[in-house]
């Protein structure tokens, strides 16, 4: 029997626009206000500073494993999100202004090495990752449709080059394929969706070592600034046109949180009184919600489709995590049965997020095989159609870790690791017990990438 066409669990966006995502993996232990950002560095220790701030970072090496925790759970949200479209959720947990956040603690800390350096192995990490996801996905393009812009001439081509140096908006089509072909007409704006976040990683990496100074000489002036862009460009007051304005309002939009990392990392945040830094962002969580509620889109309180109040919830959100953050070796009580997910998800966060948006069109035409089963199609219809969203979330997590599996290994070769197929921690086979859950091999070792 052959079931009614099904409605895309996607919300539709057009290009540039945020769609929620995660964060990759930091390998090496650094103190808790540091290290999670797009990728961690190449394996290679890094000396301690003289003496570090006692309120931020754990007594003994090892990973901060809230920190693990939080990325986890982003990584969660961010599928969750991208498959049932419930807008709430921006609200609940704000993943991308957590990444962001982290991510600028990680770089902060980097910086305390030569620039250059830490530039090129921060696109040493990023990119092996993106050119195994492009290596498939590009050419499924072109073979179902995707032809280059005549009246756009060699820029076109230029913008196709964004898949391999994500630089600005890559060219993708609206609709590929055919009415009842094997993915939705839409999957290929889908599978790109999450480029977005890949392509502000890289501007704000590239800005940093100029923002870091910035921020260390007029430290309010430059967390603050990027909400007020927001306010400018974000707003409609000033509109800037193409894909110059979306790289522009998401960098207004995610860059105090970013900033934020570096007050993290240099323990500003520790020296203010928890009352002021609370009631402060509780007053920018409560003006975001004011902002959202008179500029409310289709979506409702969809904080994605509303710059300013992006920002601003984010931004406060952020401050109270990284204010009351917790340093955890291990994770404590019940969380410790999660220990193996959370760190394979940390190892994989990369892999995890470029991929997840296209496995989720991937499982609706496996599910859709159910209509012809005998006896089930023509028995079990209704019931398959009512819990159709339900069996995408089940089916989703077993081809994200085949993904993992088949593409994962890239993360460590980026990293200049020994590649691994299912790095979740777990004691190896040797008998002797790993140095710690997830801890990456000693820096001379052949062998992830942060955020």
């Amino acid at each position: 029997m052959t079931h009614p066409s099904h409605p895309s669990a996607y919300p539709q966006q057009p290009p540039g626009e945020p769609h929620t995502v995660p964060f990759p993996v930091q390998q090496q232990w650094a103190p808790a206000d540091v290290r999670y950002a797009l990728p961690p560095e190449a394996g290679a220790a890094v000396p301690a500073p003289a003496q570090e701030p006692a309120a931020t970072a754990p007594k003994a090496g090892g990973r901060d494993r809230y920190l693990d925790l939080l990325r986890a759970v982003a990584l969660v949200r961010v599928v969750v999100y991208h498959l049932f479209g419930w807008a709430w959720l921006t609200i609940l947990f704000p993943s991308m202004g957590v990444m962001f956040a982290l991510a600028g603690s990680l770089m902060a800390r980097s910086l305390a090495r030569p620039a250059w350096s830490v530039l090129r192995g921060r696109l040493r990490r990023l990119l092996p990752p993106m050119w195994a996801f492009a290596a498939l996905v590009v050419p499924m393009m072109f073979v179902m449709g995707l032809k280059p812009v005549r009246e756009e001439g060699i820029w076109w081509f230029l913008k196709l080059g964004c898949y391999i140096l994500p630089i600005g908006s890559p060219p993708y089509p609206w609709e590929s394929g055919s009415e009842g072909g094997f993915l939705e007409l839409s999957w290929a704006e889908q599978a790109a969706g999450p480029l977005w976040y890949i392509r502000a990683y890289l501007w704000f990496v590239l800005a940093s070592p100029l923002l870091l100074k910035a921020f260390r000489r007029l430290p309010w002036v430059t967390l603050l600034a990027p909400i007020g862009l927001t306010a400018v460009i974000g707003t409609g007051l000033v509109a800037v046109p193409g894909a110059t304005g979306e790289a522009l309002v998401d960098f207004g939009t995610f860059g105090s949180c970013w900033i934020l990392g570096f007050a993290h990392n240099d323990g500003l945040l520790r020296r203010i009184p928890r009352y002021i830094s609370v009631s402060s962002a509780a007053l920018l969580m409560a003006f975001a919600l004011w902002w959202a509620s008179g500029h409310l889109t289709e979506e409702g309180w969809n904080l994605d489709e509303i710059p300013l109040a992006q920002a601003t919830w984010s931004l406060g959100f952020c401050a109270i995590l990284l204010q009351y953050a917790p340093s955890w070796k291990e994770l404590p009580g019940r969380l410790a049965g999660w220990d193996s997910p959370i760190t394979l998800a940390n190892n994989r966060a990369v892999t995890i997020y470029l991929w997840h948006n296209l496995l989720l069109m991937a499982t609706m035409p496996i599910i859709d095989q159910l209509w012809n089963i005998p006896w089930v199609g023509d028995h079990l219809d209704t019931y398959i159609d009512a819990s159709y969203d339900v069996l995408v979330l089940i089916l989703i997590w077993p081809l994200i870790g085949v993904m993992i599996v088949a593409v994962g290994w890239v993360e460590d070769v980026a990293a200049k690791r020994r590649p691994r197929l299912w790095p979740n921690g777990a004691p190896k086979r040797t008998g002797k017990r790993a140095a710690g859950r997830g801890t990456p091999e000693p820096a001379g070792t052949p062998g992830p990438h942060r955020r």
